[in-house]
């Protein structure tokens, strides 16, 4: 899978992203707001996440990063050092 150069990677249109695949304000989704504990994420609406950050970002997160996904700040931090090694 290949991504898009001209795709960047930025945070705000990284929490529009999470906040519409959530089905929540974006005003929701801070940088340290927990998915499962602040956002009341359950795993099947985490798993929707992944699948729309993989195919927007032409990334895969394996099982061990997938568990790091726990809030805005950490999925920023992990699809930057992804698209960083593309």
């Amino acid at each position: 899978m290949t991504t898009n150069p001209a795709i960047a990677l930025d945070k705000e249109d990284l929490r529009k992203i999470v906040a519409d695949a959530l089905d929540t304000e974006v005003a929701e989704v801070t940088d340290d707001a927990d998915f499962v504990d602040d956002l009341a994420v359950d795993s099947l609406m985490a798993l929707e996440v992944v699948v729309v950050l993989e195919k927007r970002y032409g990334v895969r997160l394996s099982q061990s990063e997938l568990r790091q996904v726990t809030c805005l700040r950490n999925a920023y931090e992990l699809l930057a050092a992804k698209l960083r090694q593309l």
